[in-house]
């Protein structure tokens, strides 16, 4: 029984890119729902732990992760819109290009809630 080899040439295609930046932006954001359940049980167990918490925040580092929570937000919701219109409308010539639009507004997103933070 002979195997064939694994055909990975769709990976450079920019859309086979978009699908797997969405996947792995909801993945991110599921690996930080934890973290924010954490301060939300600080709100509610301990006043002071929650002031401390909020001190930490302040931090450059916690605003650039921010900014990239930010990112990974933007670049999800405007993935699952990607989806919406493939399942739900015809197949158009500039799909690619839209995507690439898409990655644009996200990153641009970032940048006006990281500019707002400074």
């Amino acid at each position: 029984m002979s195997t064939q080899p694994h055909n990975t040439a769709y990976r450079s295609d920019r859309l086979w890119l978009a699908a797997m930046v969405h996947r792995v932006s909801g993945v991110l954001l599921a690996a930080f729902l934890p973290l924010h359940f954490l301060v939300l049980g600080l709100a509610i167990e301990s006043e002071g732990q929650l002031d401390s918490f909020l001190q930490w925040t302040k931090s450059p580092l916690v605003k650039l992760a921010e900014t990239g929570l930010v990112l990974l937000l933007a670049i999800h919701l405007l993935g699952g819109l990607r989806v919406l219109v493939i399942e739900n409308m015809p197949w158009r010539n500039g799909q690619k290009r839209m995507a690439t639009l898409a990655a644009a507004a996200a990153v641009g997103i970032a940048g006006v809630f990281l500019i707002a933070l400074l």
